[in-house]
C-alpha cells in the first residue's frame, strides 16, 4: 500500500509524442509540473506558505522531491523568512528582499503575509490560491505549461475580497529562483534607438540588478528576456534558465542574489509611478511570465523559445503563412507621397518579386513634414485624387498585396484631431505638454479614444483592400496625466493604456481575419510576447545598415524567431558612413522577414538582376529560415566571420549564412562547423556563389559536424549562402 495519496493529472499531446504531467501529492502537499524538457516543483510549507522546491532537468518520480521544510533562523537579522524561497511572496513580516505583491489598506495597514488555501487543476493548467493570514485579500497563482517545450507561464490575479478599497503598490508576474549553486551568470538584451538588442553576459554578484522600462512601452534601453547559466554554457552545451514577460508597457526583472546563496528572479508590472486600486470585489491581472530551461546551451533555449512563440503566442500559430517579401517606400520619397509616384515604385518592386508593397508616412491630412497632420486619418486628396483605392487596385493588379503606416497613439498639436480634443492627450493641468518629434501622446486609458482609434482603423481596413498595417510608435510617454479620474486612480494609466491597446488590435483581427500588423515603435521599441499575440512581426531596428545588423540580429534571435524579424535591404552609404555589397546587404536581410526599403528609381539594372535573383533564393528557403531551427555557429562579438545556420523542422534542408567584415593578413576564415544535422545522412551542398573550398559535393552530416565546411569569404564585406539537401 502507497504511503501517500497522490492525485496524477495527465496532459497528453496526440499530435507528437511530448507530454505534460500535473501531480499533486495530497499529503505533503507538493507539485510536481514534468515534461520531457524540465520539471518543475513547489510545495506548501509547515506555516502554510508555499515555497518553491526545483526547477531543472526532468524528474518523474514525486516521491523524489522533499516536502517544503521551514528553516531556522541564522540570527535575529537574518530570519528563516529570508532563507526560504517562497513561491509568491507578499510584503509583509520580516521580508526584505523583493517581494511579488505589496498592498497598502485604506487605514493605512501594509503588512500582507501569504499562506496557501486551495488548488485546481485542469488539462495543463494549474492555478493555486493564496490568501493573506487574516483578510480577504487574495492570490490565484495561474501555470500554464507547454509541453512540446517545458515552458511555463506564470502571471497572477490579485483579488480585494474585503469591504475596503486597497491600493496595489507593486504587482509582480513571478518569482523565479534558480538552485543553489552558485557562480551565476546573466544574459541580457540592451541598446539604444538605431542600437537595440545587443547581448550581454556579466557575473551575477550579491545585490539587485534591475532591467526595466519607463518608458510607457517596452522600450529599447532594454528587453524583457533574461537567461541565467552557471558561467560555463555555451551555444550547444550547458544548462541555461530562461524567461520572457508578456508585457508593453513599464516592466521590471529584477535579478536578486542573497547573502544565503540564493538567487531569484522577479518580474511583472514596473513599480515606478505605480498604483493601482482594488474597490471591494475587483481583481488585478499580471502579465504572462514564460519561463524555460535548456541543459544544451543558449542556443536549444533560443530555440524552445522560437518554438513557443510561432506555435502558441503569433496569432495564426503555426497555420500562420511565410512572411511575404515586402517593399516600403519611405527612404524612396519620405512625405513626398503621390499615386503617380507610389505606382512607379510598385511597378518596379513588382518586377523583383515583391509580394506587399507598404506606403509609409505622408499619405494622410496635411502630411508634408513631421510637424502637422498626425492624427488625421484621412487621405490627402491633393496626393491621391481618387482616394487610395486607385492606388490599391493598380498594386494588386500587379500582384502584390498592399500595406499602409499608421501612428494611431500620437497627434500633433497642428492637427484637427488634437483642435478638437486637447484634453485626449496625457497631460497635467497648467503643467507643459512635452513634445517629441513634435507630436504628444493620445491617453489610450481613456476608453473614448481606444473607441475612436478602433473606429478609425477599423473604417480603413473597411474602406481599402489593406492587408497590412506598419504600426508606429515614435516617442516615449511624459506628463502622464489622467485629469479625469480621482488623483488616486491617475497611475492606473501605466496599466490601462497597454490594456487597450491589445483590446484595439485584437478587435481589429477579429473583424478583418487577413490583417497583419507590424509591431514598430521607432525600431525595437515594441518588441515582446504581450504585443506578439496581436502581431505578426516586428520592426527589428531603424538601423538598417548590414554591418550593425549582424550584432543587432543576433541579439535579437536569443529571444525572438527569425520569423518575426522584419528586416531590410536599404541604400547604401547608411548608418556609419559605411558602405556594403548589395549581396552583403541582402543575405544580411534574408536571415528574417526579407524587406526592401530602397529607393528603387535609383537602382541600376544590375542592382535589379541581383535583387531577384536574391529574392528568387529567399523564396525557395524562407520555410527553412522562417520555421526552422537556428543555430548560431559564429558570432559577430568575436568573429571576423559571422555564421548562422537554419535546418528545416523536417531535417531535409539547411541553410548557412556567413559574412566576413575584413581579412588580415590573407587568412582564411574560421572552419564553420555544423549543428543539427542528421549524422547518417548525406547532404549535397549548393553554393550561390562557388565560394566552398572544400571540392565534395556531397557529404555526410557526420563530415560537417565534425570536419567542417571551409569558405573563400576574402577582403571586407565578402558573403556568401549554402543550401544543404538531404538525399533520401
Amino acid at each position: 500500500m502507497r504511503r501517500f495519496a497522490i492525485l496524477f493529472c495527465l496532459v497528453f499531446t496526440m499530435a507528437c509524442s511530448t507530454f505534460a504531467q500535473i501531480q499533486f501529492d495530497a499529503a505533503r502537499k507538493v507539485w510536481l509540473i514534468t515534461t520531457p524538457h524540465s520539471s518543475y516543483a513547489m510545495g506548501v510549507g509547515p506555516s502554510g506558505e508555499l515555497q518553491h522546491l526545483y526547477w531543472g532537468g526532468p524528474l518523474w518520480r514525486i516521491e523524489d522531491v522533499p516536502a517544503a521544510q521551514q528553516r531556522q533562523d541564522i540570527s535575529s537579522f537574518d530570519p528563516h523568512q529570508m532563507i526560504e524561497n517562497e513561491e509568491y511572496p507578499g510584503w509583509g513580516g520580516p521580508r526584505y528582499y523583493e517581494t511579488a505583491l505589496k498592498i497598502t489598506r485604506a487605514d493605512g495597514d501594509r503588512d500582507l503575509v501569504l499562506h496557501y488555501a486551495d488548488q485546481h487543476v485542469e488539462g495543463d493548467e494549474l492555478e493555486i490560491t493564496l490568501k493573506d493570514i487574516h483578510d480577504d485579500i487574495q492570490v490565484t497563482l495561474h501555470y500554464r505549461v507547454y509541453p512540446e517545450t517545458g515552458i511555463i507561464s506564470r502571471s497572477s490575479t490579485i483579488r480585494n475580497g474585503t469591504q475596503q478599497k486597497i491600493t496595489v503598490n507593486s504587482a509582480q508576474s513571478a518569482t523565479w529562483y534558480m538552485p543553489r549553486v552558485g557562480g551565476y551568470r546573466l544574459s541580457y538584451l540592451s541598446g539604444r534607438w538605431a542600437a537595440e538588442s545587443l547581448l550581454n553576459l556579466e557575473p551575477i554578484q550579491e545585490g539587485m540588478k534591475v532591467l526595466e522600462s519607463r518608458t510607457g512601452h517596452t522600450g529599447h534601453n532594454l528587453n524583457p528576456w533574461f537567461a541565467i547559466d552557471p558561467g560555463n554554457a555555451a551555444e550547444e552545451h550547458g544548462r541555461v534558465w530562461f524567461g520572457a514577460l508578456a508585457w508593453s508597457g513599464n516592466w521590471r526583472i529584477t535579478v536578486e542574489q542573497t547573502p544565503y546563496q540564493q538567487v531569484r528572479v522577479t518580474g511583472g508590472f514596473n513599480t515606478f509611478d505605480f498604483a493601482y486600486v482594488l474597490k471591494p470585489g475587483e481583481s488585478l491581472e499580471t502579465p504572462a511570465f514564460y519561463g524555460g530551461y535548456s541543459d544544451h546551451g543558449f542556443g536549444e533555449a533560443s530555440r524552445l523559445l522560437d518554438r513557443l512563440e510561432l506555435a502558441d503566442i503569433e496569432p495564426h500559430g503555426l497555420k500562420a503563412r511565410p512572411r511575404p517579401v515586402l517593399y516600403n517606400s519611405w527612404e524612396a520619397t519620405e512625405f513626398n507621397v503621390s499615386e503617380a509616384g507610389q505606382k512607379t515604385l510598385a511597378d518596379k518592386a513588382s518586377k523583383l518579386g515583391v509580394e506587399m508593397f507598404v506606403v509609409d508616412d505622408g499619405w494622410f491630412g496635411k502630411r508634408n513634414n513631421d510637424h502637422a497632420g498626425l492624427g488625421d486619418w484621412v487621405v490627402n486628396p491633393q496626393k491621391f485624387p481618387n482616394g487610395l483605392n486607385g492606388l490599391i487596385q493598380y498594386v494588386n493588379g500587379l500582384g502584390m498585396d498592399f500595406g499602409l503606416w499608421v501612428e494611431p497613439e500620437m497627434v500633433n498639436p497642428d492637427s484637427d484631431l488634437y483642435r478638437a480634443h486637447p484634453d485626449w492627450v496625457m497631460n497635467f493641468p497648467g503643467r507643459p505638454r512635452s513634445e517629441l518629434r513634435n507630436q504628444l501622446v493620445l491617453n489610450f486609458a481613456r476608453d473614448d479614444v481606444k473607441d475612436y482609434i478602433f473606429q478609425v482603423l477599423d473604417k480603413l481596413a473597411t474602406d481599402y483592400n489593406i492587408r497590412y498595417f506598419k504600426w508606429d510608435m515614435n516617442r516615449t510617454f511624459a506628463e502622464p496625466g489622467w485629469p479625469e479620474v480621482a488623483p488616486d486612480e491617475q497611475p492606473e494609466l501605466w496599466v490601462k493604456y497597454v490594456r487597450n491597446l491589445y483590446d484595439i488590435m485584437a478587435r481589429l483581427r477579429a473583424k478583418h481575419p487577413k490583417l497583419e500588423i507590424e509591431s514598430c515603435s521607432g525600431g525595437g521599441g515594441r518588441v515582446d510576447l504581450g504585443i506578439l499575440r496581436y502581431v505578426d512581426e516586428f520592426w527589428t531596428s531603424d538601423n538598417t545598415e548590414a554591418f550593425d545588423r549582424l550584432r543587432i540580429q543576433e541579439g535579437f534571435s536569443q529571444a525572438y524567431a527569425p520569423k518575426l524579424m522584419s528586416a531590410w535591404v536599404t541604400d547604401v552609404p547608411n548608418m556609419n558612413g559605411r558602405s556594403t555589397p548589395l549581396e552583403f546587404r541582402f543575405l544580411v536581410a534574408m536571415q528574417g522577414a526579407l524587406g526592401i526599403g530602397a529607393n528603387l528609381n535609383k537602382w541600376t539594372e544590375e542592382d535589379a538582376q541581383l535583387a531577384t535573383k536574391m529574392i528568387a533564393l529567399y523564396k525557395r528557403i524562407r520555410e527553412t529560415v522562417q520555421f526552422g531551427n537556428l543555430y548560431r555557429l559564429l558570432s559577430p562579438r568575436t568573429n571576423d566571420t559571422t555564421a548562422n545556420e537554419y535546418v528545416s523542422q523536417d531535417g531535409k534542408e539547411a541553410v548557412l549564412f556567413a559574412f566576413r567584415h575584413s581579412q588580415e593578413y590573407s587568412t582564411l576564415p574560421p572552419v564553420i562547423y555544423f549543428e543539427g544535422l542528421n549524422a547518417h545522412a548525406v547532404y549535397r551542398l549548393e553554393s550561390i556563389d562557388g565560394k566552398i573550398l572544400n571540392k565534395e559535393s556531397e557529404v555526410s552530416g557526420a563530415y560537417l559536424m565534425q570536419s567542417g565546411l571551409q569558405l573563400a569569404l576574402k577582403g571586407d564585406f565578402d558573403s556568401t549562402a549554402v543550401l544543404l539537401h538531404r538525399i533520401q
